[in-house]
């Protein structure tokens, strides 16, 4: 099965002396693993990074057997955070996110769109509020919507509302539930948001599947104490 994409490079790891299998997220394949051999070279090394911008292609002799890619880049992503922790966690925790949650061989076009806008707009200002909202339409995504529309009515002055979500009780910035950029960008604001969806993640995704909840984001979430 041979064919050819633009993807983002979720995961590598080691194979072999001078080879490294990875994940890759293609728009019209979705998440797919396979060996890229020579990947521990210089060459190769230096763009093989989380989230850079591949063109690969696929090789393999049959669909149950770990393929083959030749890479080259597209768009280095990655480099231009390497001094800055916060986008450098941001980035990694995406990554391990959809390597995690995606399942194997099947295109997901909106979450793959929504990932590259991200991606794209990462060194702005109000990234971190960007990647709330990818968060938030990510848990949508995968199957579980959690109607926040529902609680608008609930709104009064304050910038925290507590709600219930399948018995469960969550605090939930109004900037989410009215799906507004906020004016500011408080540290306290940031972290409930950040706090929020991590915990739907966990409680609908993570712990009923028996999966490790990736150590980067809980480190972004740190950089908002």
């Amino acid at each position: 099965m041979n064919w050819e994409d633009e993807c983002y490079l979720l995961s590598k790891r080691k194979f072999r002396e001078n080879a490294n299998i990875i994940n890759v997220f293609s728009l019209s394949k979705g998440r797919v693993s396979g060996v890229v051999y020579g990947g521990n070279s210089r060459k190769v090394r230096n763009y093989l990074q989380l989230s850079n911008k591949l063109f690969v292609s696929h090789t393999s002799k049959n669909e149950n057997k770990l393929g083959y890619f030749k890479t080259e880049l597209i768009k280095a992503i990655s480099p231009q955070f390497f001094n800055d922790k916060e986008r450098t966690s941001a980035l990694i925790s995406l990554c391990s996110i959809l390597n995690t949650l995606l399942p194997e061989s099947q295109p997901n076009k909106n979450v793959y769109k929504s990932f590259e806008k991200l991606l794209n707009s990462i060194n702005l200002d109000n990234w971190i509020i960007l990647y709330v909202f990818f968060e938030l339409n990510l848990i949508k995504d995968l199957g579980f919507d959690t109607n926040l529309n529902k609680f608008k009515e609930e709104i009064f002055n304050s910038n925290i509302i507590k709600i219930k979500i399948d018995s469960k009780d969550y605090e939930v910035p109004i900037f989410l539930i009215l799906r507004k950029l906020p004016e500011k960008f408080a540290k306290d604001l940031i972290k409930k948001s950040l706090y929020f969806t991590r915990s739907i993640m966990q409680n609908k995704f993570f712990i009923p599947n028996n999966l490790s909840f990736p150590k980067s984001r809980i480190l972004l979430e740190n950089y908002f104490n």
